[in-house]
């Protein structure tokens, strides 16, 4: 692919070119290896169809391809091959072309004299803070085939808890659309039709045959205004929920859930509890740990609680009493982690309480699948039939009064 570019150079001058590369990180890259500062550069394909552009949806590395990228890096290292050769296999091998060819970046700027968390670091999206500080720590240990060997496993613990409890989800929503669709259909449809035949009777309506009427003319005649009023609801809510305020409003919503909210606090304190001791483990200082760990937990009321927390450790105290002033933060937990500060075991003690909130959360999302299965094919099937029964009953009495 070919780049349009403008740079300065150390003197100052502004120089113009194009340079031929497969993507625009290789050709900044490469540039910068030049020593260029570069002021502008973009594809020198001006017109491209729909066919031919590149979606940002699918211009992604997924969780998976990190895993086994970790798991290839800590065999590689494990069998001492350098840095730069691991990086330019993996790079030219990979089946994923954008990883390949962030790999191939990684590789040059290694050879330019990076390290390898500063060369990875330039590609936040496919390397979080918290995977560059673990690649730090192993680089100033010199263990970094078990650093690697630690990513591949928390990542991995990490996206079956997180897929299982999103697989949860998918079913319900199944149900709710299909229930919604068959409402609709009713409504607009077949009600209509169904009202004629009443109306040309002559007899008395119902009460709730006469709502139902009612609903299904509003639907025809409004549903429109309906739709747009949902949509711009949806859209300032949208708007308010990336706002700080609207985030913490609604993840605290989410821990009030009944049922719902045990789900999401047990699924926080076995990330919270995974992640610090995946990073003490590794040799990174307890502040930082928490630190990063308040970084990776999406929820602002845990994140809250754990950047107090580090200010609290910053002046003194021990984890288990700076975190032990939140509710949020079961009591079992909190003394756990005080003998684990006593006894000098926290690493052990937080891998054990990561591994009973991870049980503990498949144990849940089990239990409510199973849960909402029957109770949405019973809501379902009540809709239908209040329904059909508020329209049928009426012409059965047409039919009998005939």
């Amino acid at each position: 692919m070919l780049f349009n570019y403008t740079t300065v150079d150390e003197k100052g001058s502004s120089t113009s070119g194009s340079i031929d590369a497969v993507n625009a990180d290789i050709a900044i890259a490469s540039l910068q290896r030049r020593g260029l500062t570069i002021t502008s550069i973009h594809s020198a394909d001006e017109k491209k169809s729909l066919l031919t552009m590149n979606i940002s949806f699918f211009d992604r590395v997924s969780n998976k391809d990190v895993v086994i990228l970790s798991r290839q890096l800590s065999t590689l290292f494990q069998a001492q091959v350098s840095a730069l050769r691991i990086f330019r296999l993996l790079g030219s091998e990979s089946e994923n072309k954008i990883l390949g060819a962030k790999l191939t970046t990684i590789a040059d700027d290694l050879q330019s004299g990076s390290s390898i968390s500063q060369a990875i670091s330039k590609h936040p999206k496919v390397f979080s803070e918290f995977y560059v500080n673990m690649v730090k720590a192993g680089e100033e240990t010199g263990k970094l085939d078990e650093t690697f060997a630690f990513l591949a496993d928390y990542l991995d613990r990490t996206y079956e808890l997180v897929s299982k409890a999103k697989s949860a989800l998918i079913y319900p929503a199944f149900v709710i659309v299909t229930f919604v669709s068959v409402m609709l259909l009713m409504f607009t449809v077949v009600i209509p039709k169904i009202a004629a035949t009443l109306t040309d009777s002559g007899q008395a309506i119902p009460v709730y045959t006469q709502a139902v009427l009612d609903i299904s003319q509003f639907l025809i005649n409004d549903g429109f205004f309906l739709l747009a009023a949902v949509v711009i609801a949806g859209y300032f809510f949208w708007r308010y929920v990336r706002t700080p305020t609207g985030r913490l409003a609604f993840d605290t919503f989410k821990l009030k859930i009944p049922y719902i909210g045990t789900l999401y606090r047990k699924l926080y304190l076995s990330r919270l509890s995974d992640n610090m001791n995946t990073m003490l483990v590794s040799g990174i200082p307890m502040i930082r740990a928490l630190e990063l760990t308040s970084s990776v937990i999406s929820n602002m009321v845990y994140r809250n609680i754990i950047s107090e927390a580090v200010e609290s450790v910053k002046g003194g105290k021990p984890v288990s009493e700076a975190l032990g002033n939140n509710r949020e933060i079961p009591g079992i937990m909190i003394q756990m982690i005080k003998v684990g500060e006593e006894s000098g075991e926290l690493g052990n003690i937080l891998k054990t309480l990561a591994k009973f909130y991870s049980r503990e959360v498949l144990t849940a999302v089990d239990n409510l699948v199973d849960l909402i299965e029957p109770a949405m094919i019973v809501l379902l099937g009540i809709g239908v039939g209040i329904l059909l029964a508020s329209v049928l009953i009426p012409i059965y009495n047409v039919a009998a009064a005939q």
